[in-house]
């Protein structure tokens, strides 16, 4: 809830707005996780709404450490369907990779949360849950999130924006710190761009041809690449903001100087960034394998040569299955009973 909910929550007390400015303060700036904490609230008021609300949505059903300080937490609302979020602390700055959906229904090849099927929409309490509970085991402030856990933002659209104005109005987080990861969903893509919000978009492409594409995620049937770039395209110039291309090096398929020529071509032009993944391996049906350093090198080194900015993402926590879907995946609750949905008719 923001401050002016709980403060029509808390009407018609005559210091309404007081308290919900305390709670607020109490909730998202402290991290409390229990009303009992909030002394400078009256001891009645403290009852009251620990009889009525529900300060932290969330349980932990399992919580890993790797040996380069990465947590990641199991979590559940209640219902052991279990979802994932993760904790990344770096030398000038802490992130955290939170999830928006119990599951996923894209069902893309190469990821363990499609592996694993769909449940359902988090809330958007459940979504700002993750950080604050993640902030509570974290020594240092958090300041970068990024909406790459388990499921497809933009398929939880009004609950992702939600938890966004939370994190920028109530946490006290630039937009600009956070950040979005899609598959492509054309149409929200577009709905995102008219709420001129200057978060990062991140778009997943892992192949510029349609039939590799094809292969690795089912959305592109429904909105081939060029129809995917152009949305990405729109949104930029609406908002502002660099766009982010996610692609992932797998050996021998998406890995070809070819498609890093596509790449640079799809992309010219406008503010962008490609950040390589090399594949963590995810036991599939495919036997898709790692490209070797060498191969990440050559591709790296085409896009450089036609002025793309290029990163590599940092791997880790690679000890504690840290990559999406790979911990619940392991669990024992209902993940492994999800429904096969598609995306299509999570739209509709």
């Amino acid at each position: 809830m923001t401050e002016a909910e709980i403060s029509a929550l808390l009407a018609p007390r005559p210091d309404a707005k007081w308290r919900a400015k305390q709670i607020t303060n109490w909730i998202y700036k402290k991290a409390s996780d229990n009303f009992e904490q909030m002394k400078d609230l009256p001891k009645e008021l403290r009852e009251e709404l620990g009889s009525r609300m529900a300060v932290q949505p969330l349980q932990v059903s399992r919580h890993v450490t790797s040996k380069d300080g990465v947590d990641k937490l199991l979590v559940h609302g209640g219902d052991e369907e279990v979802f994932e979020c993760v904790l990344l602390p770096y030398e000038d700055r802490v992130s955290c990779c939170i999830s928006s959906q119990v599951g996923c229904p894209m069902a893309c090849t190469f990821c363990a949360t499609g592996l694993g099927g769909f449940d359902r929409n988090l809330s958007a309490g459940e979504i700002v849950g993750q950080y604050l509970m993640l902030q509570r085991i974290s020594p240092r402030r958090i300041s970068h999130v990024v909406f790459m856990g388990m499921g497809e933002p933009l398929l939880n659209l009004p609950n992702v924006l939600k938890a966004l104005n939370l994190l920028h109005d109530e946490v006290g987080l630039s937009y600009r710190h956070l950040t979005v990861s899609t598959v492509g969903i054309v149409p929200q893509i577009y709905e995102l761009a008219k709420e001129r919000i200057p978060i990062h978009l991140a778009l997943s492409l892992h192949s510029p041809f349609d039939k590799i594409r094809e292969r690795l995620m089912p959305v592109n049937k429904k909105w081939p690449v060029e129809e995917t770039v152009r949305a990405m395209r729109s949104y930029q110039k609406a908002t502002g903001r660099k766009i982010t291309i996610e692609y992932l090096l797998i050996d021998k398929l998406t890995d070809g100087i070819d498609q890093a020529q596509e790449v640079a071509r799809l992309i010219k032009g406008v503010p962008s960034v490609v950040n390589l993944i090399p594949f963590n391996y995810v036991q599939t049906e495919q036997g898709f394998g790692r490209p070797t350093a060498e191969r990440v090198r050559a591709f790296r080194r085409e896009l450089e040569s036609r002025r793309v900015n290029v990163t590599q993402r940092v791997e880790r926590g690679q000890e504690i299955a840290a990559a999406c879907g790979q911990l619940a995946g392991q669990h024992h609750g209902k993940f492994g009973s999800r429904r096969r949905v598609s995306a299509l008719q999570v739209l509709s």
